[in-house]
């Protein structure tokens, strides 16, 4: 699980380099599919990744919108101030956490429960899901997008 958090690390520092690249207009384009354009997608997928690592340590979440986070440096810094604390924690990942329980109440007032560990890897494949959608709209701008390979990121190394 921890190298697959550090494979979406990478991949998505590699896009904030992508786009470097790219003209603003284009990063802040609306989109077919996805929540929005390419920087709305990364804010998407930060906001995503840090408030359920704070669900699951019982902190509060994150409450603000896309609106004051419009350009790249701010998305990057937003990024920056929140990864210590989801490096932290998934650094700190152990298997007594896997079923842990996180006791959630939904927009429409359902309440639901989920384990830690389907949260964690809920966590992983959603930015994966959402960097496919950057690779798609690259492509629609005629860019080649950053390279969803796993292999030669030298993630094989344990994480003490």
């Amino acid at each position: 699980m921890k190298t697959l958090f550090r494979y979406n690390w990478q991949v998505r520092e590699d896009w904030y380099k992508w786009c470097e690249g790219v003209p603003e207009a284009e990063l802040l384009k609306v989109r077919t599919g996805g929540v929005g354009g390419i920087l709305h997608t990364l804010f998407h997928i930060i906001d995503v990744e840090w408030s359920w690592i704070r669900g699951l340590q019982e902190k509060p979440d994150f409450q603000e919108t896309f609106d004051g986070y419009q350009s790249l440096e701010k998305v990057r810094k937003l990024d920056a101030e929140f990864k210590p604390e989801v490096e932290n924690f998934v650094l700190a990942w152990n298997d007594s956490m896997e079923e842990r329980i996180l006791h959630d109440t939904r927009p429409d007032g359902r309440k639901v429960t989920f384990t830690h560990g389907e949260i964690m890897r809920h966590v992983i494949a959603h930015e994966i899901h959402h960097i496919g959608q950057l690779s798609v709209w690259a492509r629609e701008i005629g860019t080649k997008p950053v390279t969803a390979n796993l292999i030669d990121r030298g993630l094989n190394i344990t994480i003490q």
